[in-house]
């Protein structure tokens, strides 16, 4: 049985109990996957969590109108999963933020559909966001199907960062970007051990579900800064929460070059005002257009 919503979000009910059914008080954890056009890796994904070490999960998969056949393939052969089918994109941040929204555990993880994930790994992480109340979020070790440690966290960005990284000007001052570009992702930290840091990838989450609303106004890019800044303490990084993190290439092009501009831009408007918001829109230009005629 499922129904359509004037969002054009179809909500779909699994067809026998599930998890997803227990009362609340009964779900250690929600889980939110939000995907497009991610079949093969989804099913991997959920396959993953099959053993979740004695936790009781909640799935929600967002799917963001695959043409894929993601969502069929979700009601086939995962049907404990809550599937939200929507008739429109809704991106990143709007799929997480319709995912949290019927989340009914009191902790939520934000994971991505191109993720595999350790039995042990959600153990420790919820075991850490439960036991540390002054910490807002904790992430995972991600890496690479060959075992090789993605260098995820990073520092909250300065205005100075994205002028740097973003703007001829970092091409001005080269010396002067690598300094603040190394201070910003913790180049001096391996990612082998715990660390506290500022800002924790979107790619995996956990939060407490009262924390989980993404800013609307952002699509795909910037939403961990923008949590870090509106939530702040500290977010803490477990080498020993291991995850497998494929990095799908679908955002690898020219519309998700124009997203990240457009997202970097909103971001500095809310965090760093009007003035400097329109400044780095300014000073991006040139690189923006250089970008698009290398894809065109």
């Amino acid at each position: 049985m499922s129904s359509a919503d004037p969002s054009g979000v179809v909500d779909e009910s699994p067809p026998r109990p599930c998890a997803a059914e227990e009362p609340r008080a009964r779900l250690d954890l929600s889980i939110i996957i939000v995907s497009y056009n991610t079949r093969e890796l989804l099913r991997n994904c959920l396959r993953s969590l099959r053993d979740s070490q004695g936790l009781v999960l909640e799935i929600i998969v967002v799917d963001n109108a695959s043409s894929d056949g993601s969502a069929d393939m979700v009601r086939a052969d995962f049907p404990h999963v809550r599937l939200r089918a929507q008739t429109v994109n809704s991106w990143f941040c709007g799929g997480n933020n319709i995912g949290s929204a019927v989340a009914r555990s009191d902790y939520v993880l934000l994971l991505n559909p191109d993720t595999e994930v350790s039995p042990d790994a959600l153990p420790q992480m919820l075991r850490f966001l439960r036991e540390n109340a002054g910490y807002s979020g904790v992430t995972a070790q991600l890496v690479y199907p060959n075992g090789a440690i993605q260098q995820t966290c990073a520092r909250i960005p300065r205005f100075e960062n994205l002028l740097l990284d973003y703007t001829l000007l970092g091409w001005l001052l080269p010396r002067r970007k690598k300094r603040r570009h190394a201070e910003l992702v913790y180049a001096d930290w391996d990612r082998a051990s715990d660390r506290d840091v500022e800002a924790i990838p979107g790619s995996c989450t956990l939060l407490r579900r009262a924390d989980a609303q993404l800013d609307a106004d952002l699509l795909l890019y910037f939403p961990e800064e923008d949590l870090a800044r509106r939530l702040g303490g500290q977010m803490r990084y477990l080498a020993a929460a291991r995850i497998v993190h494929h990095e799908k290439s679908s955002t690898r092009n020219w519309l998700a070059t124009r997203i990240f501009f457009r997202d970097m831009l909103v971001y500095a408007r809310k965090h760093h005002r009007l003035l400097r918001m329109l400044l780095l829109w300014l000073l991006s230009r040139p690189l923006y257009w250089a970008m698009w005629l290398k894809n065109r």
